[in-house]
């Protein structure tokens, strides 16, 4: 398990668990982690869905140089993955950029062993060679910087959607802030009906417990209520001075009663009461509904760099939700009883790492 993947200057090898304390030190001391490098995102996904964490390690004089952390992510529907990292924005190599061959290399090869057929790297310094498809231009992430208070975050945002802001902040609805067994229900109940209604599966309400388990302090829940209905929800991660608003979504009545907007803008000031300077919007595919709301808030998109490698003979996996070949799939969800949405959705999402 600990044995070279090729002769090199530099020892890349399969973590174990007498490593874990070293890696975390790595991770903490790295300057680009991501909250998807870190062992609390990467253990939760292990213990939520089963799709077995690795991380190759790259050492040099006996020190970690760059590591890669992956999960091998199995469906019956969707096949089998190696991904960096499972239900990630991010991960990839961190550390040493020189290293990202030798970790690519080393990937590939824990690929063929566990007859996956497709390894996805989303992030980080990225290997070079024909074996590997670079995308840079499908997907593009936002960060902004946060504003000194309330009343200047409110004018930060350009003036269209800021009069949207407004507009939900005179309904009259109140905001909550918490992690307890309560926020957590009005989050899962929020959050599955507003991917119902967009036509995907639901994730298991295992993922989220795990995350916000492991990630203590730096996860919470906001949620919109309105008439005592939580109407909008978001469950958020703070990494290094940022938070990132990850899993969110609202009821239908949400669009009329603009509970989105002020959920947005109340996070971005509870994030900064907290601490944070950055709102981290997260990514959105290019030219997509999502991608347009964000920069309807000011926020400018920057290309993100993912990488693909599939063995030969062999076509990569697809989870996008926009390919059309899921077209006629989304409606009939879309149409589906949000109990049994509820019931089936979390063992087919549990595939889409």
């Amino acid at each position: 398990m600990n044995a070279p993947f090729r002769p090199s200057l530099t020892h890349v090898r399969l973590a174990d668990p007498g490593d874990r304390a070293a890696i975390a030190r790595f991770v903490a001391e790295a300057p680009d982690t991501t909250a998807f490098h870190r062992l609390e995102w990467i253990e939760a996904v292990e213990a939520a869905t089963g799709h077995r964490a690795h991380v190759l390690l790259a050492e040099r004089d006996g020190a970690i140089a760059a590591l890669l952390p992956l999960h091998a992510a199995h469906s019956p529907l969707f096949g089998r993955a190696l991904v960096s990292s499972g239900f990630a924005v991010g991960g990839g190599v961190l550390g040493d950029a020189g290293e990202a061959q030798a970790l690519g290399e080393a990937a590939c090869e824990l690929a063929r062993r566990l007859s996956c057929p497709t390894l996805e790297l989303r992030g980080g310094p990225l290997p070079k060679g024909p074996e590997w498809h670079v995308k840079l231009d499908s997907h593009a992430g936002f960060v902004t910087p946060l504003s000194a208070d309330d009343d200047a975050q409110l004018l930060a945002v350009p003036r269209k959607q800021r009069a949207e802001v407004r507009k939900g902040l005179g309904n009259g609805m109140e905001v909550r802030v918490g992690r307890d067994a309560d926020d957590r229900a009005l989050h899962y109940a929020v959050y599955a009906e507003s991917v119902r209604n967009l036509g995907t599966p639901v994730f298991p309400r295992a993922l989220f417990k795990s995350v916000m388990d492991r990630f203590g302090d730096d996860a919470d829940i906001l949620t919109v209520v309105h008439e005592g209905r939580a109407v909008a929800s978001v469950l958020s991660l703070y990494h290094r001075g940022a938070v990132m608003p990850y899993w969110g979504g609202g009821v239908h009545a949400a669009r009329g009663l603009r509970a989105n907007d002020v959920m947005y803008y109340a996070l971005m000031c509870h994030a900064r009461a907290r601490g944070c300077d950055r709102f981290d919007f997260g990514r959105s595919k290019a030219d997509s509904g999502a991608y347009h709301f964000k920069r309807n808030w000011g926020f400018v998109p920057e290309p993100l760099a993912y990488a693909h490698w599939t063995a030969d003979g062999m076509a990569p996996r697809d989870v996008n939700p926009l390919s059309p070949k899921y077209k006629a799939k989304i409606a009939a969800w879309q149409k589906l009883p949000l109990p049994v949405a509820n019931l089936i959705g979390p063992f087919i999402a549990r595939g889409l790492a």
